[in-house]
């Protein structure tokens, strides 16, 4: 991530200063000399530069490249007596610094005389642990080999290092034959896309080309389900391969998560609306079928609108709590429209000066949900079903017979061993009768239907099944197998049943059912020693909590629940099956988080017993449990956190600037060779539980008043070092201003991460207003004078870093026109109106004057000197008031600041003020 990531960002500001200064003599600037100079620096850090383990042999490879290069050089130099040398040379030693150079070298950052720096190449001597590079499979390719098995695999686990290499891969995968289409589409989605730093922003482009083959110019529906299929094969490969659970994160991570969705809406349309063949029986199997394709288009299609988040204000939030929206499919489709309309907003559309092939076009048209109909008619119907419940069936609805029908099919075998006689489900008004079922051929009971037509009808079977169990017309175990069986025929019900069951868990209107190992899976003892060792790790970080599970009595689960974690542990863990283990995972922690039951250590005990080397895993995702429901663990472990940014060591006494920082906040790891590593950081743990905060407001509180009670501290350790009223003896005062300014950037960080812009925005127009205007024994009895400015000091720097982490330093972007950015001008208009209110003395405040006028005068001094283009947006009656009061504090300079930063609508008032 940090070599393919790092680089671009480079690239964007040796870019500003190219642009500026002209394409001549683009080697000579500054940023690009401070460039080469710092990886110069790098070589005397060798022990920061020591490679992984699984890096070592790519490491040496890079520096052997060198130093075939810079043999060259020699020979072509004229110095014929190192012609012999040339073979021995090529065998060198490399670290994390040959990696760093390669990956800038790529992006033409720097140019390939970075070879030729004393000390890069280094020679192994007499060692025997460096072995030679073995030649890249990469090189055969380039040569014409056929795309061979061998050949196949080879590319497939070794990462493509040029674009040339990657341009004629992306050749065969749109004309090659069948057979090389398919393995084309695999080798991209390999090593390449994994882990192919030096290409991987292009490799994620090539995919979303790849996956929107190029339509004929009969552009009829009938034409285009025609040439569908006859991609079919490359397709299928191509969506097994992003379906890997990494590469949603890369997507995520090179802003292409919008863009790969507005590739798969289409397939999901075309796929969606074609039968299957009368035969079709399971697609869990290793063959290509019209329901396969459409089920992993369609899954990941989901799991890209479940894993891309929205920004936290998309809440329905109240002084109670916040309900947090999912992400919907329209949020995406107007970020993919966006990045038409303004290119150059892309994350990867970065010019970093190298060479691109034609599948890092970008995408020209936009796109709308209204195009793809039969997705919309889902889209809507599903969002109908998560916020009301379903009626009974029928038999006069075609969508109802067609659920019949499903139902015949999942629930045969249960008729035929007389399980079920009469209706499967009278409170459903199930039509499925022991007499219908008795045939002996079962190609009759499956409905052969597109896949949209089948999925339609999904929540209808799923309302009767659940309820059947309900009423114990049929079994906990008959119920999961019809589940899968459902599953086994068209995986995309998968998506369904999500839906249906997590919106029934959040109802809370199923009663619980007992996982005693008889009707349900029974955790058994992991479940308390996962809630131990969960215990374990949150009171190592300061957090206490309560134990949820009484030991002697089976613990309890939704039906609902009970039902889909029943479910997901019947998939055997296959690579081919990561399109569906992808919204396994997923679906089971937000189900957990949308229960009030604590209920994500038993789904963690269960899984735990099925795959145990996910142990380490699984509890990780177990503490997140406690903060979902516990608002005292919150304030425990947000203490916990700037407690552990100014610890101090029992050793230094009364000095707190020892052992702190992020070090003591994040932890150096959180593994070791036995396990999960104790103490486990704070700050590791918040990050990883922060979004199950259900109360933000809660949050943003307790933040705060940490930071105003971190930096009274401050001035205490500050004041209680020297004697006293002899200022010689003490430490400058700057010291614990610094101190404070880092507490409020960590209180800005822990904010922003946990709430978003919607708890940033409540931070400046009621939060920190109220904070301000309350009593002040509410905030801190009898602060005293430094520790009165130093909470002013702090609240400032905090309000400030929250709004320039959020919005940035820009006047305007063209995404900040289509969300929730917009808002900063008439949030931090508010603010600035009710700073000018009080100066004004329209307003009464209540905290101490000494708070207040610190608060102020570096606030405006932040503003002025790092944002400045904030200023223009505010109404000129607010900046004249603020001068006004700047000025009565002999804040001369800083009010004509304000002034001049305003735009032109002050420049008679900046001339009033020199004139004064």
């Amino acid at each position: 991530m940090l070599l393919a990531l790092i680089p671009l960002a480079i690239a964007a500001i040796l870019k500003e200063e190219t642009d500026a200064c002209g394409a001549e003599g683009n080697k000579s600037l500054p940023r690009r000399l401070g460039l080469v100079s710092s990886l110069q620096d790098l070589v005397q850090y060798s022990g920061l530069l020591v490679p992984p383990s699984s890096l070592v042999n790519v490491a040496n490879a890079a520096a052997s490249k060198a130093a075939i290069f810079r043999a060259n050089c020699k020979v072509v130099g004229g110095n014929p007596s190192m012609i012999g040398q040339s073979d021995s040379s090529t065998k060198a030693v490399g670290n994390m610094l040959h990696l760093i150079v390669e990956a800038c070298i790529s992006r033409n950052l720097i140019d390939t005389t970075a070879y030729l720096w004393p000390g890069y190449v280094v020679l192994p001597g007499h060692s025997k642990d460096t072995s030679l590079p073995q030649e890249s499979p990469w090189v055969n390719f380039m040569q014409g080999a056929p795309l061979s098995d061998p050949l196949k695999n080879a590319l497939i686990a070794t990462p493509a290092s040029s674009v040339a290499e990657l341009d004629k891969l992306y050749h065969i995968a749109l004309n090659g034959s069948e057979q090389e289409k398919s393995a084309a589409a695999k080798i991209v989605c390999g090593a390449s896309l994994v882990r192919g730093w030096n290409i991987q922003e292009h490799v994620v482009r090539m995919v979303v080309k790849l996956l929107s083959p190029p339509l004929p110019s009969d552009s009829s529906l009938q034409g285009s389900m025609s040439h569908y299929l006859s991609q079919k094969s490359t397709l299928n490969a191509i969506l097994l391969g992003v379906s890997y659970v990494d590469a949603v994160h890369i997507f995520s991570l090179y802003g292409m998560v919008p863009d790969v969705a507005a590739a798969l809406m289409p397939l999901c349309e075309a796929f969606g609306s074609m039968p299957p063949p009368s035969n079709h029986r399971s697609t869990i199997v290793d063959e290509t079928s019209v329901y396969s394709v459409f089920s992993c288009a369609f899954l990941c299609l989901l799991r890209l609108w479940k894993f891309y988040k929205p920004p936290q204000e998309y809440c329905l939030a109240g002084r109670g709590g916040s309900v947090r929206l999912e992400l919907t499919l329209d949020y995406l489709v107007l970020m993919h429209n966006s990045r038409i309309e303004f290119p150059n907003s892309s994350a990867t559309s970065t010019n970093s000066g190298s060479s691109t092939g034609s599948f890092d076009e970008v995408p020209t048209q936009p796109i709308y949900i209204d195009s793809f109909p039969k997705l919309r008619a889902w889209y809507i119907q599903n969002q109908a079903c998560i916020a009301s419940t379903l009626s009974g069936l029928g038999n006069t609805n075609p969508v109802h017979q067609v659920a019949n029908k499903i139902l015949s099919m999942i629930c045969r075998k249960m008729t035929k061993s007389g399980v079920v006689s009469g209706n499967l489900s009278s409170a459903s008004s199930s039509s499925v009768s022991g007499s219908s079922l008795s045939t002996s051929d079962d190609s009759y009971q499956r409905p052969t239907l597109p896949a949209w037509e089948f999925l339609e009808a999904v929540p209808y079977v799923l309302e009767a099944v659940l309820t059947a169990c309900y009423h114990g017309r049929i079994s906990s175990r008959d119920m999961t197998t019809s589940l899968r069986d459902l599953v086994d025929f068209l995986p995309a019900s998968l998506a369904a049943i999500v839906s249906y069951f997590s919106a029934e868990i959040t109802r809370g209107i199923w009663k619980a059912v007992p996982m005693n190992g008889t009707e349900w899976p029974s955790p058994g003892a992991a479940l308390h020693s996962i809630e131990d060792e969960v215990k374990e790790i949150l009171a190592s970080a300061g957090v206490q909590i309560h134990s949820c599970y009484p030991r002697g009595v089976p613990p309890m689960l939704p039906l609902p629940m009970a039902a889909l974690v029943s479910l997901t542990i019947t998939f055997k863990l296959d690579r081919s099956l990561d399109y569906i283990h992808g919204i396994i995972g997923q679906a089971l922690e937000n189900c957990a988080g949308g229960s009030s039951w604590p209920s994500m250590p038993i789904i963690g005990a269960l899984w735990t017993q099925k795959v145990r080397r996910w142990h380490d895993f699984i509890v990780l995702s177990c503490i997140r449990s406690p903060f979902g429901r516990d608002k005292d663990a919150v304030a425990q472990l947000i203490q916990s956190c700037f407690s552990s940014f100014l610890r101090s060591s029992p050793s230094s006494g009364s000095d707190i600037t020892a052992s702190r920082g992020v070090g003591a906040l994040m932890g150096e790891s959180i593994t070791g060779h036995q396990g999960l590593h104790f103490p486990m950081a704070p700050g590791f743990i918040y990050l990883r539980t922060c979004r199950t905060f259900h109360d933000t407001y809660f949050v943003s509180e307790m933040i705060l008043r940490q930071v105003i009670d971190c930096s009274h501290k401050l001035a205490n350790g500050w004041s209680s070092n020297g004697p006293p009223h002899l200022k010689s003896g003490r430490p400058p005062l700057s010291g614990a201003a610094s101190m404070a300014s880092q507490v409020a950037m960590l209180g800005a960080g822990l904010l922003c991460v946990a709430g978003g812009p919607l708890l940033v925005q409540v931070l400046y127009e009621e939060t920190l207003p109220t904070l301000l205007l309350s009593a002040q024994e509410q905030m801190l009895e009898d602060p005293g004078p430094v520790a009165s400015t130093l909470q002013g000091y702090a609240m400032a720097n905090m309000l400030f870093f929250c709004g320039s982490l959020l919005w940035g330093s820009e006047k305007t972007s063209p995404i900040m026109k289509l969300s929730f950015l917009s808002r900063r001008p008439r949030v931090v208009g508010t603010h600035m109106d009710f700073i000018a209110g009080v100066l004004d003395g329209h307003i009464l405040l209540g905290c101490d004057p000494g708070t207040w006028k610190a608060y102020v005068s570096c606030f405006v001094f932040l503003v002025v000197k790092f944002v400045p283009t904030w200023l223009r947006d505010i109404k000129l009656d607010t900046l004249k008031k603020i001068a006004v009061g700047l000025r009565s504090w002999h804040e001369h300079d800083l009010a004509l600041s304000l002034l001049e930063r305003g735009g032109p609508k002050t420049i008679s008032a900046v001339v009033e003020t020199l004139l004064q």
